[in-house]
């Protein structure tokens, strides 16, 4: 581990983690004309489709973890660029399914095998995408996503600031 990331906080790592992994990706489907946040959208609903399902924006929301107005936005948006078609579900009309287009499919598949080699490549200090501690690695991140959080909890606005806090804690 570098230097510049000794004594960090677990939350601090994670934050840089994410970051690195959300400008990679963005970087690499950029050339497909996806963002991150698109191509998280398209590759999920990908997958879905692949397993026979035609999920409305909030099933979509919720595998996604994106908040339904950001799914209806970014899907507007694919919608334009021709990459998903946006359609009332016939068993709740105030529901909308998403389904990808043929373009769509073929640009999503393209930007799968460019996220797969990031990922690849974000593994190798691990061992591999199969190696023992990639799994592991992966285990433990399903055990934090599914760790419940109070988000309900609240800094009092008077409260001084923590000088003992770890400064780089105080990153978002």
């Amino acid at each position: 581990m570098s230097a510049t990331h000794d004594g960090a906080t677990p939350g601090f790592l994670v934050w840089r983690l994410s970051m690195k992994w959300r400008v990679a990706v963005d970087r690499a489907v950029a050339p497909l004309g996806l963002t991150h946040a698109q191509y998280s959208l398209v590759a999920s609903l990908y997958g879905m489709q692949r397993a026979g399902e035609r999920p409305s924006q909030r099933r979509l929301a919720d595998h996604t973890g994106l908040e339904p107005l950001y799914v209806s936005k970014l899907a507007r948006a694919l919608e334009a660029a021709g990459l998903l078609e946006r359609a009332r579900d016939p068993r709740d009309p105030r529901a909308v399914q998403l389904a990808l287009t043929e373009r769509g499919r073929e640009v999503t598949r393209q930007a799968i095998d460019v996220v797969q080699e990031l990922l690849r490549q974000l593994l190798e200090p691990l061992g591999g995408l199969d190696s023992p501690r990639a799994r592991d690695f992966s285990r433990d991140l399903r055990t934090l996503l599914d760790a419940p959080l109070d988000t309900s909890l609240h800094a009092p606005l008077d409260a001084p600031p923590d000088h003992h806090a770890n400064q780089q804690e105080q990153q978002p």
